[in-house]
């Protein structure tokens, strides 16, 4: 290996057999930084007095890419408030009652029909009026002195026993054997006809009804309304359905009991009572 590179001044000293890799690292240093310096005195003193020097162009930094933001919950388009329109209540399907006309309390036998035979009875006992008939019997039984056109009447009706399609109810308009009758099942049905001595016309067909006691024992109260030809059903108080007839515009009023299979069939009335009602039925525009 050759002698180090420049001149050195100091007198030579035995080589050691130690190595500092410190201390070797500071000489190696220095004869880089010699010449570095030299060389810079050199291109200073060949540059004019009034020389500038060049400026050393600046290290290019690095853009950092932009990160973009995640939008975990996007707002999302208020949607429109659909308005719907606001309907006024249910309409009042028993307009116009207005004061008491008549109570009955079934205090007194002669107000009604009353009779006794092998095929069934029509008693006035404790305040009730109790229809009893025997297997396929039919028995009615009618208020007397108490004719009205409009109205709206009330009566309870307690079936002790009654099955299947057996009937009972209320007659309304009665004059002599022709009468619209609101008939009541015991298969929780109800319907309306119209009687007379030809027959039978069913007026409004058998519905099931909440309302109607399923059999015996039971209690339901019957009421109808009636203004002109317009005749209304209500079971406690709730409409159950209507009709429109012009046979008969007054008569009396009545119940009835009737056995439509092989058993006997017996009901009690009892609170009958009776409302005036002023009310005009609209008028219906003519099609053309």
């Amino acid at each position: 290996m050759k002698s180090n590179c420049y001149m050195s001044l100091r007198p030579a000293k035995r080589r050691s057999n130690l190595s500092f890799s410190r201390n070797s690292h500071l000489k190696r240093d220095c004869f880089v930084v010699v010449p570095f310096l030299l060389a810079m005195t050199w291109i200073t003193a060949c540059l004019p007095l009034n020389a500038t020097l060049p400026t050393a162009a600046p290290t290019p930094t690095e853009t950092s890419l932009q990160t973009p933001t995640i939008v975990w919950f996007p707002p999302t388009a208020t949607p429109t408030l659909l308005i719907f329109p606001t309907y006024t209540s249910t309409p009042v399907m028993n307009p116009g009652i207005g004061a008491v006309t008549l109570t009955d309390n079934f205090s007194d036998p002669s107000d009604w029909d009353t009779a006794s035979s092998s095929d069934g009875t029509a008693a006035v006992s404790r305040n009730r009026l109790s229809l009893a008939v025997q297997p396929g019997m039919y028995i009615l039984s009618q208020r007397h002195d108490l004719v009205v056109g409009d109205f709206y009447a009330e009566i309870t009706a307690r079936p002790s026993l009654c099955r299947g399609d057996d009937r009972y109810g209320l007659i309304v308009r009665n004059v002599g054997r022709s009468y619209y009758r609101f008939a009541l099942s015991c298969n929780g049905q109800v319907q309306a006809e119209r009687v007379n001595t030809r027959g039978i016309i069913v007026l409004h067909e058998p519905i099931a009804s909440g309302d109607v006691p399923p059999g015996a024992p039971g209690e339901v109260t019957i009421g109808v309304w009636a203004v002109g030809s317009e005749l209304r059903l209500f079971l406690n108080g709730r409409y159950q359905f209507g009709f429109t007839d012009t046979s008969y515009s007054s008569g009396a009023f009545g119940v009835f009991v009737l056995s439509q299979g092989t058993d006997p069939v017996s009901v009690t009335f009892s609170d009958l009572k009776v409302y005036d009602v002023d009310y005009v039925l609209p008028t219906k525009t003519p099609r053309p």
